[in-house]
């Protein structure tokens, strides 16, 4: 049976700054949960932090040593019961342009950094009970032009989502999910060319581009013991159907 997560925890929030993270943070803080968040942007950062009241550190998602540090700082007054990476990339490039460095900069980004935080943080997260949330794409299961550098990495992290699962249970459950494209930061340099965007959205069941308060209800879910907790292992599409559905000839 699992544990209820412990009042006196929080869950830490890697790029919180970004469209999607920064809309979880804001749902959990303004629901009553602590958290700590942690980005690139000092700037962002704080304006968040002081918006919701919590507590931040600037880190290099590609630095193991700055991982390590943002979790010694989230544990270091009350145990972390739930981690969010909701840091990654979208380096679309034809193969011809692809260097050595773009394919283990963008694995190492979306795999081994978030493998290394739940790593740092795994003590406390089995001690609580907690709950681990990644973030894949419709890209790892689609095949796109351009996508020969992400598209491999995000199925790496439905990979990893799974081993972890089965690695860290009954204490620790581990979940993803698969966006398709959002109107992010992070996507901007798609989303702003509004014809371009118009033809990926038509592309979509529901034909339209995500935004950061879609991923609010499911991360809710997975990140809760009480509604969640016998999900583990689960990669979750929230795509509007462009992973499984075709409306059109």
């Amino acid at each position: 049976m699992s544990k209820p997560h412990l009042s006196g925890s929080k869950t830490v929030i890697f790029g919180a700054t970004g469209g999607i993270g920064r809309a979880i943070a804001v749902d959990l803080a303004h629901n009553g949960k602590a958290v700590h968040l942690a980005g690139r942007d000092a700037d962002a950062l704080k304006a968040l932090a002081d918006e919701i009241s919590a507590p931040y550190t600037v880190f290099d998602a590609l630095d193991t040593g700055s991982i390590n540090s943002v979790i010694a700082e989230a544990t270091s007054d009350e145990p972390v019961d739930g981690l969010v990476w909701a840091v990654g990339s979208i380096l679309l490039k034809p193969l011809s342009h692809l260097s050595d460095e773009d394919f283990l900069t963008t694995y190492h980004l979306n795999v081994v950094a978030p493998a290394m935080a739940v790593k740092a943080a795994s003590g406390s997260l089995k001690s609580s009970n907690g709950s681990v949330l990644l973030f894949s794409s419709v890209a790892a299961t689609q095949g796109f032009s351009a996508h020969a550098a992400i598209g491999p990495a995000k199925a790496a992290v439905e990979g990893l989502t799974r081993s972890l699962a089965a690695e860290l249970a009954p204490d620790v459950r581990v979940n993803a999910i698969a966006p398709s494209l959002s109107e992010t930061k992070m996507a901007e340099f798609l989303t702003s060319n509004s014809v371009l965007a118009k033809g990926i959205a038509a592309a979509h069941a529901l034909p339209r581009l995500g935004q950061p308060s879609d991923f609010i209800a499911l991360s809710r879910l997975l990140l809760d013991n009480k509604t969640g907790g016998w999900i583990s292992g689960a990669i979750m599409p929230v795509d509007g159907g462009r992973g499984t559905l075709r409306t059109k000839g």
